[in-house]
């Protein structure tokens, strides 16, 4: 039995502000072509509430532009219902008509980057980003926001429209057909035919971010200062934070969250880079006391998790390749833990690296005493 194989979501989403033309010219440029057209599947639109009505109005109210442009093309039915026009809204929950004040402006961000973020959530759609309508600074965040989230199939461009077209309120494509628009040519207004308007886009290559990011930036909310401030905070040196009596641990001023013998682990690693001794050959036997040392000191010697420690050491000192296994899924652990938290990009930093030393296979904690605080209150 066979199974259709069911196409990918492929969405447009544009920024505008009093010109939504935009919309329908970027549509034109993506469907119409000849060759390699890219038919979107939905349509989102990010605007302020006198551009969402400008929107409303010209693109969708009876056969407005946006449902000629499928008719005159014979595309398929593209969803564009009134509720993918998202409004810009204020701290209290109220539509934006304009972005002025340095609160707007981060509101506008954030709302920017919430929305590509959930446009890019699941793995089986394709985005296609326009930044040529709105304010100058919507198309920046609107970028910014594709870098950050952005994956392979995603595309950023921006519509380019022949003259005398550009920026005329009557232009909305080329039309298949002779249709008269009416411009200004000096102080007299001529009659010139959309039918011979070009429409061209030019792709605009981003860097892609999304892989650096944590995955819980990935998944769940988070502004946009937020999420630039992390990633920005991934060029920086490491900071590596352990409180020895609460037993946490803070990366990059990240919390961290450890299990009872992977903060043993890290502990005993961090302390043997304070010391410049961080090429660690754990297959030794005076390794495996030296760490069960460290264990003493932190957990209780009479507490199950220092017993479940000892225990499996003591059966292993026999052989230097027990012992070694013995480490492994406790680095694989914590490396895993620091990517959690400070994404791919980020945690390379941190990593508990494999190298050989001296003939032998040694792990180190990839950083300088500077780098590391190891308090005990």
């Amino acid at each position: 039995m066979s199974h259709m194989q069911i196409p990918p979501r492929r969405i447009l989403l544009a920024v505008t502000g009093l010109t939504p033309q935009v919309v329908t010219e970027t549509l034109h440029a993506l469907a119409c072509r000849v060759d390699d057209a890219w038919i979107p599947t939905e349509i989102h639109l990010i605007t302020t509430a006198t551009g969402a009505e400008n929107a409303r109005l010209n693109l969708l109210v009876g056969q407005a532009w946006f449902h000629r442009l499928l008719a005159d093309y014979h595309l398929p039915d593209i969803a564009f219902p009134v509720e993918n026009i998202h409004i810009l809204r204020d701290a209290r929950g109220m539509p934006l008509d304009d972005i002025r004040s340095p609160e707007q402006n981060t509101l506008a961000a954030d709302f920017i980057t919430e929305t590509v973020r959930r446009l890019t959530e699941q793995p089986d759609t394709e985005l296609h980003v326009s930044i040529a309508g709105g304010r100058k600074t919507m198309g920046y965040y609107l970028g910014y926001a594709l870098s950050l989230y952005g994956r392979p199939q995603d595309r950023l461009s921006h519509v380019l429209v022949s003259e005398p077209f550009e920026t005329n309120r009557e232009f909305y494509y080329p039309t298949p057909y002779d249709h008269p628009i009416h411009v200004k040519r000096g102080d007299k207004e001529v009659t010139v035919d959309a039918r011979i308007a070009r429409v061209e886009l030019a792709d605009i290559p981003f860097v892609r971010l999304r892989e650096g990011l944590p995955e819980r930036l990935r998944r769940g909310q988070a502004g946009y200062s937020q999420v630039v401030a992390i990633a920005n905070r991934g060029q920086e040196p490491p900071r590596l934070l352990l409180n020895v009596l609460q037993r946490r641990v803070w990366v990059d001023d990240e919390p961290l969250s450890l299990g009872a013998t992977e903060f043993v682990f890290l502990l005993w690693l961090a302390e043997r880079a304070q010391r410049d001794e961080a090429a660690t050959d754990w297959s030794t036997p005076d390794m495996a006391a030296e760490f069960l040392a460290v264990a003493a000191r932190v957990l209780n010697t009479l507490s199950s998790d220092y017993e479940r420690i000892e225990n499996a050491l003591d059966w292993r000192k026999s052989a230097s390749i027990k012992i070694a296994k013995y480490f492994e899924p406790h680095k694989s652990r914590v490396n895993t833990a620091i990517t959690g938290v400070l994404g791919k990009t980020a945690a390379t930093r941190y990593a508990i690296t494999r190298i050989r030393k001296n003939q032998t296979t040694q792990f180190f904690l990839p950083l300088v005493p500077d780098q590391i605080e190891i308090v005990n209150k």
